[in-house]
């Protein structure tokens, strides 16, 4: 406690206060002692993370909202991926929120010991979890490149490549092609965005980009501005099925057929892009297997207790339906 109070700059006293749950603390002050703590090494009394007799545990961090986590098929495949490769182990992956009212209570859950390791999955920018956690001992692996001053290993797939692949094929036909691209906050949209742009500037063709977020309401309400600015427009590359799909709907509002009008192609390749209509051509990222890579890799650095592997960026592939 001695010790946790000198890296914390407070007293044993407020040290106890925090450890007993203490409601006389305040939220900023809980937050350096329970930095603190880990920064040194301590854990909740208990075996070593990997004992036989107590597994690790391993918490998936979903930093959005709720309603999103559960709407959006790319969590609930990534979340699936890990899970799988985790069960195998006998090892739980408790599924948190760290959005909203819910974060000063999930910040106090990591920082205190009650998971051996987080999987941080959708982080915006420079989240207030993240740059917490990135100071700790706490074993941590981002799901997607974080921003360049939040230093931590994460695992991803190559969106700049796959988004410049999806644009080149557009521009072997199409004239006007313009982008939805995803929340300007999140590594994953931004690097599409550059894939995007690279494959324009290549060809000597002006961009025209319109904002979403990743939702198909996002999409649709983009798809919209994007008709009232360039009406003669040819092409969309949309940074997200859920975007492409609500795309596709203002396109057909606005008595636009796909692929003869306009030539349409997404992200993800979620399950209902084959099922669309006309069937959505899309850039498949393999999310199954980096949510297991990404599992794979945080579950031996806490057995281990070693320092982190490399991060690991895994392929994407072009998937050609009837959308182009």
């Amino acid at each position: 406690m001695a010790k946790v109070a000198a890296e914390a700059g407070v007293s044993p006293a407020t040290v106890s206060r925090v450890m007993s749950g203490s409601a006389q603390v305040s939220t900023t002050t809980r937050r350096q002692v329970y930095a603190a703590a880990s920064r040194l090494g301590y854990l909740r009394l208990g075996e070593r993370p990997g004992d036989i007799r107590h597994p690790p545990i391993i918490s998936a961090v979903i930093c959005e909202p709720t309603t999103r986590m559960f709407n959006d098929p790319f969590f609930v495949r990534f979340i699936n991926g890990a899970e799988t490769y985790l069960s195998g182990r006998g090892v739980p992956l408790p599924l948190i929120s760290a959005a909203g009212p819910v974060f000063a209570s999930t910040e106090k859950h990591l920082l205190g010991g009650g998971s051996d390791g987080a999987l941080l999955v959708s982080v915006h920018g420079r989240h207030p979890l993240a740059l917490t956690l990135a100071g700790t001992r706490l074993p941590i692996r981002a799901a997607g490149r974080p921003v360049e001053d939040v230093h931590m290993p994460f695992v991803d797939v190559d969106n700049r490549g796959g988004a410049r692949a999806a644009v080149e094929l557009l521009l072997k036909t199409r004239k006007r092609i313009a982008l939805i691209a995803g929340p300007a906050d999140l590594p994953a949209a931004r690097d599409r965005l550059s894939g995007y742009l690279d494959a324009l500037a290549a060809a000597g063709r002006p961009p025209l980009v319109a904002s979403g977020d990743f939702t198909p309401l996002g999409g649709k309400n983009a798809m919209r501005l994007l008709l009232d600015q360039a009406p003669h427009l040819d092409a969309v590359f949309a940074a997200s099925d859920p975007m492409a799909m609500g795309a596709m709907m203002a396109l057909r509002q606005a008595g636009r057929q796909i692929p003869t009008d306009v030539a349409m192609i997404g992200f993800d390749d979620v399950t209902a892009a084959a099922f669309t209509d006309p069937p959505l051509t899309t850039v498949r990222q393999p999310v199954e297997r980096l949510g297991a890579l990404a599992a794979e890799l945080l579950f031996e650095q806490v057995v281990s207790g070693g320092g982190p592997a490399g991060d690991q960026i895994l392929d994407t592939e072009l998937v050609i339906r009837s959308s182009t």
